[in-house]
């Protein structure tokens, strides 16, 4: 009796946390996609320069590993090196609370063939190290496969994004603003004074 109220206890819990989080580990995929990534050489900027990835299935795998793939979302995700003192950018195991791939990139129906695409890096991705991450999804919608340009560790195939944010914008505005409203105000007084000036020597 104890041992079947410990399995419905157990049943119960297991499907509050597939209900609360989500049935998909990360840990149950299999990785079975190869991704590349190709960059210019040094700091990428964010709104200008482009990422050139490619992805495909690893053609060394038996024939129909892929026979349940049906869609593909290739997405940007933070490195390891943006995550210190920052936790929750260290990919999850239950994959709806992952919040290392935030940048969807795009999203295609599944085909074996290699894939490629120039993607150019948006405005509001942050500055941080990155690398790409390619999911594989079936008829269901849940994720089955995946694949990284990177290694298990984080390590290799990196590269780094400098942000152009809207608050850097605007702080360039205020400051030529001010630039020029000193500009004025001081030419404004220099005027202001050489009539005084003229004045005093008239009298």
């Amino acid at each position: 009796m104890a041992t079947r109220g410990i399995l419905l206890a157990s049943l119960v819990l297991s499907c509050l946390i597939q209900a609360c989080y989500g049935a998909v580990l990360f840990s149950s995929l299999k990785k079975t996609l190869q991704v590349t990534t190709s960059t210019k050489q040094g700091v990428l900027q964010s709104g200008e320069d482009k990422v050139t990835v490619t992805w495909g299935l690893n053609q060394s795998l038996p024939a129909g590993t892929d026979s349940d793939y049906k869609t593909i979302e290739v997405t940007l995700c933070y490195a390891p090196i943006s995550q210190k003192d920052r936790a929750w950018r260290k990919t999850e195991d239950h994959l709806n609370k992952d919040k290392t791939c935030q940048f969807k990139m795009v999203e295609r129906p599944y085909n074996k063939s290699l894939q490629a695409l120039d993607w150019i890096i948006e405005r509001d991705v942050p500055t941080a190290t990155y690398f790409v991450r390619a999911y594989a999804f079936n008829a269901d919608g849940h994720e089955v496969a995946y694949g990284q340009s990177t290694n298990d560790q984080k390590t290799t195939n990196l590269f780094e994004v400098q942000a152009i944010s809207g608050r850097h914008v605007s702080l360039d505005i205020a400051s030529v603003c001010f630039s020029a409203f000193s500009v004025v105000s001081l030419a404004f007084f220099f005027f202001i004074e050489k009539r005084k000036g003229k004045t005093t020597q008239q009298k």
